[in-house]
């Protein structure tokens, strides 16, 4: 429930909103440890948010206003239907609010209602979006044959590949997971590494078995990579095959060169996906090799079945540090690799820096 109040005394224009929740429970969870919730929508709306047991009066300009009561309604219906709370989800849904308003091109008279963030969820644990580009990434992943997830760091590009794999699964979508990276860190060989093949590889695909078992039973995720349903090979054992019935995901794909990414594509076989995720400004090719990954993204973008999402600073859900750890490199080191590539309006095409021409 909600009650509009008149203009404060001392500004007409600004705007006081009164919500009421009807479970004090649910209510005290919404406001957080010491009402940190609502310091936090407090501190990025320029609002004040005062709770009074079940209710929040909050005051401020009239669309900050509107994006608050917005914020409280959605977080609290998620608490509704049972689901689990920190300061992230509060940061996420504020992020989505913002972006919705920033791309309305028209003034409307419509409330504007809940904001519903994609989720992909499996027997161990839910995930819901927490910045409009996961949101666009993980719909684009149910809907689309190749998708592409572009950016730095900490944006969860392999993450929710990899959950968006183990639900399919789990749904009977799929039969099988094929998790692949090309093997290229720090100038090593796999030849040179100590231990057998799958001794080798496992360093490389660490980052995938973290995700599968963050998503999946440890038990199941044994049961599935000993059976051959969950697959992790470098990319090297791609050539030749056909994937079919499966989710097939490349990480670290700016490691691949041209030939590798035109073989690993071309791998896709009947109800396959295929999901390709890395970082065009983090490439340790060799030097004068182009990168597989801007080539392929600037071929395909607009090809029918495939969406490309481009990650960026703002989508970063580490610490906060890293989002700004990622700002101060990624300048400086995209300019450098375009040098290298020779490429550089293809790169600024890849990054979203400038359109297609």
């Amino acid at each position: 429930m909600s009650r509009h109040l008149p203009p404060t005394a001392d500004n007409a224009l600004a705007s006081q909103l009164e919500l009421a929740f009807e479970d004090n429970r649910l209510a005290a969870q919404l406001y957080g440890d010491f009402d940190q919730n609502l310091a936090l929508i407090e501190q990025r709306l320029a609002v004040s948010a005062t709770p009074r047991g079940n209710h929040v009066l909050i005051k401020g300009a009239a669309s900050k206003v509107d994006q608050a009561r917005r914020v409280l309604e959605s977080l609290y219906a998620g608490l509704e239907e049972g689901r689990a709370m920190d300061i992230a989800d509060v940061d996420a849904v504020i992020r989505m609010i913002e972006t919705e308003d920033s791309q309305l091109t028209l003034p409307t008279l419509e409330r504007k209602g809940k904001v519903r963030m994609a989720q992909i969820a499996t027997r161990k644990s839910t995930i819901v979006a927490r910045t409009p580009a996961q949101d666009a990434y993980m719909r684009a992943m149910e809907r689309s044959e190749l998708v592409f997830g572009i950016g730095p760091a900490g944006t969860g590009k392999t993450y929710l590949a990899v959950a968006h794999a183990a639900s399919l699964l789990e749904r009977g979508d799929i039969n099988r997971i094929i998790l692949s990276r090309p093997a290229v860190e720090a100038g090593e060989r796999l030849g040179f590494l100590p231990g057998d093949m799958k001794e080798k590889v496992d360093p490389y695909l660490r980052p995938l078995y973290d995700a599968l078992y963050d998503m999946m039973k440890p038990e199941n995720v044994e049961r599935c990579i000993t059976s051959g349903i969950i697959e992790v090979a470098p990319l090297a054992f791609m050539r030749g095959r056909t994937l079919s019935n499966a989710v097939v995901i490349l990480d670290e794909a700016q490691n691949t060169t041209s030939m590798q990414m035109k073989m690993f594509l071309t791998r896709l076989g009947e109800n396959s996906k295929m999901i390709v995720t890395g970082d065009p400004t983090q490439v340790d090719l060799p030097r004068g090799e182009k990168s597989g990954l801007v080539e392929a993204v600037n071929l395909l973008d607009g090809v029918e079945g495939v969406h490309i999402s481009r990650f960026n600073d703002k989508d970063v859900v580490r610490h906060a540090l890293v989002g700004r750890i990622v700002r101060a490199y990624e300048a400086d080191t995209a300019r450098r690799l375009a040098d290298k590539e020779g490429d550089r309006q293809g790169l600024e095409r890849v990054l979203g820096a400038a359109p297609r021409s």
